[in-house]
């Protein structure tokens, strides 16, 4: 579903038109589809439907915001999480304990409690020292906790470096070849109930080829764990399925692809999947609404200054992220230029020698894919607040969270006490 489309010359989001939501909120402003999230989930839970009782749970790092998982709630998605915050945003959203699932590579004693107190499908472990910490806890407070293992599967991604999880020198998860070795012993910890085994290779994969590496490994692997004793019920298969940013790139593979492919390489497992989509989901669903602040004279091309910049959306500067650029009133005219913000750095630039849009001070632009790892990477640098966000269904939108002005930051501020204001 393309929810941003031009209406009688001025792009919408679904019935709602942008320069309305910008009149009103200001600008930069996160701008998202409730249609958008809600028409990605019915597809991925249709593909899906050959699987007996799958898992979906979204991924919450790729836009955490309260509204948006409480819609996803609404189509019977679960949530992974990878923190105690993302954990307290699931639940505040309506996400079942049963349907969320706890990974991540650090996590510490006060989140195990919390998750453990709250409850959870299960925890996805990482390590043995982990394991070890996560015994001593279920113990002390008489509880059994649901673990897989996450396995690393030395398996590159094919994406960039920096979003890759699955290669031998990644952080994340256990060695595959570890991993007998590892079930054994985390078998034998009191106050764990081994459940299942993990993988997760990357984030905005262009190919079925690496995902299907990793997961044939993952296979063998259940198969060989049962021959040896343990009562493998889980399969956790990860996200990372790719969209498209750019459209003179090739498309990445489609939802029913993936789904076919999964449900080819599964057969037989008789194991519960389990998916963590997040980009997947709401990538496409967000689009970051600002302002030209002007146009500034270039040595090659024109600068087009906004009033968005890196701490608003941070993928071009951290990823060389390409996200499509667009005048939300455009008049048919065109021009090259650098897209760059206010923030004082050389990397503050969402795009080079960029042919687009012919645009003046004082126009409306979108930036856009821009609803997952977006807002949610978002920082106050140069003391800019962050960006507002908004979430639109048909012709109705509301404010899902405020901009907080600069004079806010002081708020949380405090001067030492041989320090005073008159200082």
């Amino acid at each position: 579903m393309n929810a941003f489309q031009l209406r009688g010359g001025t792009i919408h989001c679904e019935e709602a038109p942008l320069p309305q939501i910008a009149a009103a909120v200001g600008t930069p402003v996160y701008v998202y589809s409730e249609g958008a999230m809600r028409s990605q989930a019915r597809a991925l839970l249709r593909a899906l439907s050959p699987l007996d009782g799958p898992l979906v749970a979204y991924a919450v790092k790729a836009n955490p915001n309260g509204a948006v998982l409480r819609t996803l709630a609404a189509e019977g998605l679960g949530a992974d999480v990878v923190s105690g915050g993302e954990y307290r945003r699931a639940r505040w959203a309506g996400i079942a304990p049963d349907k969320i699932v706890f990974s991540g590579v650090g996590k510490t004693a006060e989140e195990m409690v919390l998750a453990l107190e709250g409850g959870l499908y299960q925890f996805n472990l990482e390590s043995l020292p982990e394991a070890e910490l996560l015994s001593e806890i279920a113990v002390s407070m008489g509880r059994i906790a649901p673990v897989a293992i996450r396995l690393n599967p030395d398996v590159e991604a094919g994406t960039h470096a920096k979003i890759s999880t699955g290669a031998a020198h990644n952080k994340f998860g256990i060695p595959i070849a570890d991993a007998p070795a590892a079930c054994a012993r985390i078998a034998s910890l009191p106050g764990l109930r081994l459940n299942g085994l993990a993988v997760h290779i990357g984030s905005q994969l262009a190919s079925l080829a690496p995902l299907e590496a990793a997961f044939g490994k993952l296979g063998a692997m259940i198969g060989r764990l049962r021959g040896e004793g343990h009562d493998i019920r889980t399969a956790d298969l990860g996200g990372g399925l790719g969209i498209s940013y750019d459209p003179a790139q090739p498309a990445p593979p489609t939802i029913a692809d993936y789904c076919a492919m999964v449900v080819r390489v599964t057969r037989g497992w008789d194991a519960r999947l389990i998916f963590e989509p997040g980009r997947l989901i709401v990538g496409d669903a967000g689009v970051l609404l600002t302002e030209v602040i002007r146009v500034k004279p270039g040595l090659g091309q024109p600068f087009v200054v906004l009033d968005a910049a890196m701490n608003d959306l941070v993928r071009p500067s951290l990823y060389d992220a390409w996200h499509g650029i667009d005048a939300v009133r455009p008049t048919g005219k065109r021009m090259i230029a650098d897209v760059v913000g206010p923030v004082c750095e050389t990397g503050d630039t969402f795009a080079v020698e960029r042919e687009m849009d012919a645009v003046e001070a004082g126009d409306l632009v979108v930036i856009r894919t821009a609803g997952a790892y977006a807002a949610t990477m978002g920082s106050t640098y140069n003391s800019r607040p962050h960006a507002a966000e908004v979430l639109v269904d048909g012709s109705d939108w509301a404010l899902i969270r405020a901009r907080r002005e600069a004079e806010g930051f002081l708020e949380d501020e405090r001067l030492p006490h041989w320090m005073t204001t008159a200082d």
